[in-house]
């Protein structure tokens, strides 16, 4: 696990190039304490470089950028490929060369006996560049998941890469913001992809890999996965046995590591299932990381030590306080790379977890989109009677609602990203134009110019996944929790995100897998694991008492901060709880990066 960053420019010469280069290693350099290393071809003014944390193969064989043996390809790698033993068995006997025993080098010589086929054998989370002298060619590539990062900027001949938004800007890359990044952040509480803060810098699509011509100074992208499950699994206990054996057959795979490795417990659901069913594989440097409040309306932690009675290691817990909410305010605001409304719980969490020795800790992200663990799972059964209802009254009752009816405008777009913004956004574009002083077409253009998701007219369960997963995962909590994490020089591993399980799930018929309570199938099929008091209960989220705290902040909550009459008034309503934290966290940042 790592950060990455690259330049490749015939503009600039070979020490210009290593400079620059330098910088946005400086800025990564939280993500990866243990090493740096910087690879410079300076005939075809082409620099790598690389943050390093250390978790598989500690030595300095793991050391980066890294070529193969005959120095045919080089690459800059952020992530774990967890088959990757497997995929070197196999190369071995074909008569691939290793001098290390990182999965790294395994990338190098898949890519050099199978060419860009060998993206879609990789079972991981990556995001890396690979640099072919033979074809003169660049590839940027990222996982199917989308679980790590990698933006990109192209312009006049020039392409550079990184794993964080930051490092474009440090280095003079790219520094013009991009003009229309508050009304998306508004919208969304982050910024969806493929968009950055900063003009024309882009995330690389999940499953996706981009070819550069280095003589040309050209580029094309493509995706190279994500094949189509067709739904074959109709039978529930087939279901749930195949559940269990692919879960546990992932959490066993990304347990992999030389380093200390542990597991989120926030006493839910998933995190419980994760820690009990890693406890099973005896890892004996296992640890677990917890975390209380003294407000018992946000506190988990009876149910934590139901769970860590039942299980070997050690267990860390710390109670979160709101002093320490204070005091770490200004480390947290840094650490978001580009303004978010999340986040807090994981950099919390990720800083303890650090503390305790942790470099890498499995976390429960992905088992309420793929298993209906969401509200919005029961609500897109209303959305298919609204959207019969003609878009010109919507149009009319606009200048009508009250705040919280006003979510009813994105009833006017037909549009998936309408439908997901219905179901969970900030603002609505009429606030939000009043808060930013636009014109509400300008907003409603932005917002809803493109097609995010796959297109269906189908309002069930299956599609609130694809919303879910496309839009609030993708782009909120795995983004989040990566540069989050990452702040603390910590990997999280996400086992329901798993490759193969990903592909069970999606064969498994939509009356099996969304039948019943939230995450019933899932539930079901370790009833024998998961104690009765852990999945008989209300979710309630990893979530921190964040509207009290917020209330108490003097930065956030003092009206006088803001600008214009509109936003001053939201603010006024936070403090009587009559707007929700998230909103007026928003608002806070929009001020903080004008």
């Amino acid at each position: 696990m790592c950060r990455i960053a690259g330049i490749i420019s015939a503009r600039l010469s070979p020490g210009e190039i290593g400079s620059k280069i330098k910088l946005m290693c400086t800025a990564l350099q939280h993500g990866g304490p243990d090493d740096e290393g910087i690879f410079i071809d300076e005939e075809k003014h082409l620099g790598f470089g690389q943050r390093r944390l250390s978790i598989i193969d500690l030595s300095n064989n793991g050391h980066q950028p890294m070529a193969d043996v005959d120095e045919k390809a080089w690459i800059t790698f952020n992530g774990e490929i967890y088959n990757y033993p497997e995929i070197k068995r196999e190369l071995l006997a074909a008569g691939a060369k290793f001098r290390s025993t990182t999965d790294t080098e395994v990338i190098i010589q898949a890519y050099l006996h199978w060419g860009t086929a060998s993206f879609e054998k990789l079972n991981g989370m990556f995001a890396f560049a690979l640099y072919d002298k033979a074809k003169n060619s660049t590839y940027l590539v990222r996982d199917t998941g989308g679980i790590k990062p990698l933006y990109y900027y192209a312009d006049k001949g020039q392409l550079s890469f990184a794993s964080e938004v930051r490092a474009f800007k440090v280095a003079g890359l790219a520094t013009e913001q991009d003009k229309d990044w508050q009304i998306r952040f508004l919208a969304y509480g982050h910024i969806p992809e493929p968009y950055t803060t900063l003009k024309n810098v882009y995330s690389l699509p999940k499953g996706h890999f981009l070819c550069w011509d280095n003589a040309k100074a050209t580029f094309n992208a493509g995706a190279y996965g994500n094949p189509v499950n067709k739904i074959s699994i109709f039978n529930a206990d087939e279901a749930r046995e195949q559940i269990v054996n692919t879960l546990t057959k992932a959490v066993s795979r990304q347990l992999i590591a030389d380093a200390p490795i542990g597991v989120f417990l926030s006493g839910g659901v998933d995190s419980s299932l994760l820690t009990l069913l890693a406890n099973q594989q005896k890892h004996t440097s296992l640890k677990t990381i917890s975390i209380h409040f003294n407000e018992k309306t946000h506190d988990e932690s009876a149910f934590q030590k139901i769970i860590r009675d039942k299980i070997d290691g050690e267990k860390f817990d710390h109670l979160v306080k709101q002093q320490d909410f204070e005091e770490c305010f200004p480390q947290i605001l840094q650490a978001m790379d580009m303004p978010t409304t999340d986040g807090i719980n994981t950099w919390f969490i990720s800083k303890y977890a650090q503390q305790d020795g942790l470099k890498a800790v499995l976390s429960g992200i992905g088992a309420d989109e793929l298993y209906g663990g969401y509200p919005s799972f029961s609500r897109i059964h209303y959305l298919k009677y609204l959207r019969s209802v003609p878009t010109s009254l919507f149009s009319l009752a606009t200048p009508l609602l009250a705040d919280q009816y006003k979510k009813f405008e994105f009833l006017k777009y037909n549009n998936p990203a309408a439908d997901y913004l219905f179901l969970r956004a900030l603002f609505a574009p009429s606030s939000i134009a009043a808060i930013l002083d636009a014109d509400i077409k300008q907003v409603a253009d932005i917002l809803f110019s493109g097609d995010n998701t796959p297109a269906t007219k189908i309002y069930n369960k299956s599609y609130a996944s694809q919303l879910e997963s496309n839009f609030y995962m993708q782009n909120q909590l795995l983004r989040d929790t990566d540069v989050m994490s990452m702040n603390h020089g910590l990997e999280v591993r996400v086992p329901f995100l798993d490759e193969m399980f990903i592909n069970l799930t999606t064969q498994i018929s939509p009356e099996i897998r969304f039948g019943g309570q939230p995450k019933k199938l899932l539930t079901d099929s370790f009833k024998d694991l998961i104690p009765k008091e852990i999945w008989n209960r209300p979710k309630m989220g990893f979530s921190f008492p964040l509207q009290k705290w917020m209330q108490q902040n003097r930065h956030i909550s003092d009206e006088t901060m803001y600008k214009g009459k509109t936003v001053k008034k939201m603010v006024e309503n936070f403090k009587t709880d009559k707007l929700h934290w998230s909103k007026c966290f928003a608002l806070f940042q929009l001020q903080a990066h004008e």
